[in-house]
């Protein structure tokens, strides 16, 4: 198995403390919620590489060839902006390729992709994510929506597995964790729905595309959508693997 690429799960939070009389404008770059999906990786034998929104949108690989790199490539709460806007294509006037045409013909030739969810995922906050209007809507196991998907559980809710025999579930025994929250998407015809949520909307979903094949992951792999409790689950080392080492056809 090749290395695999994670893609996304990183912010820049601009805050302004005020200590009464005076107040100091503050920055810093968040990019530590990847650490539990790259630890459960790591710890499986799986080689990482990390790509945070910011290099993103600059260095996403664009080429098929480049992509062929990673037996498999997770896209995390990254919205599809960051990734199709090469900001040298936006702002100098410099035609480039289209990194979702690549994306789409790396799955075909064999590559694995997997969208984790979150609220720059799917269609994301206020539609802000968007994929449903990009190349990628036509290799992700799921229908998306074109608008907010949202799904805030603050009370927790627990997804429920109706294909316990897939392979991504090997060695997942018992209840899942509470999550709080997900995005509303819906497992296609051709795709295996793996686990449902709330009213029968799919929680994960697996297809196979060309010689590749794709994963849909609707809840957060960290915080805030993804509680303590499953980020601390013992079937969150496994299941997380899994989900890549059978995109990468090693399970």
């Amino acid at each position: 198995m090749k290395k695999v690429l994670i893609v996304g799960e990183s912010w820049t939070v601009q805050e302004t403390h005020v200590k009464g009389f005076d107040t100091v404008d503050l920055g810093r770059l968040e990019q530590t919620s990847v650490d539990p999906l790259r630890n459960a990786l790591t710890n499986a034998g799986i080689e990482v590489e990390y790509m945070p929104s910011h290099i993103a949108q600059y260095s996403f690989p664009d080429t098929v060839e480049a992509l062929q790199e990673y037996s498999a490539i997770a896209l995390s709460d990254i919205g599809s902006n960051t990734i199709m806007m090469d900001p040298v294509m936006q702002f100098q006037g410099v035609r480039k390729p289209n990194r979702f045409l690549a994306l789409v013909e790396y799955v075909k030739q064999g590559g694995g992709l997997v969208m984790m969810g979150g609220y720059l995922s799917f269609a994301g906050i206020e539609n802000k994510a968007r994929y449903a209007m990009t190349p990628l809507a036509e290799i992700l196991p799921v229908k998306m929506l074109h608008y907010d998907d949202r799904m805030e559980h603050p009370e927790g809710i627990c997804p429920v597995m109706v294909k316990e025999d897939h392979p991504v579930l090997n060695g997942v025994t018992g209840e899942w964790p509470w999550f709080l929250g997900y995005n509303k998407i819906k497992a296609k015809e051709n795709a295996v729905e793996i686990a449902q949520i709330g009213n029968e909307d799919t929680f994960m979903a697996a297809m196979e595309y060309g010689e590749g094949r794709t994963f849909a992951f609707a809840s957060d792999c960290a915080m805030h959508w993804g509680s303590k409790e499953f980020l601390a689950w013992d079937g969150y080392g496994r299941v997380m693997p899994n989900i890549f080492k059978w995109l990468a056809k090693e399970i």
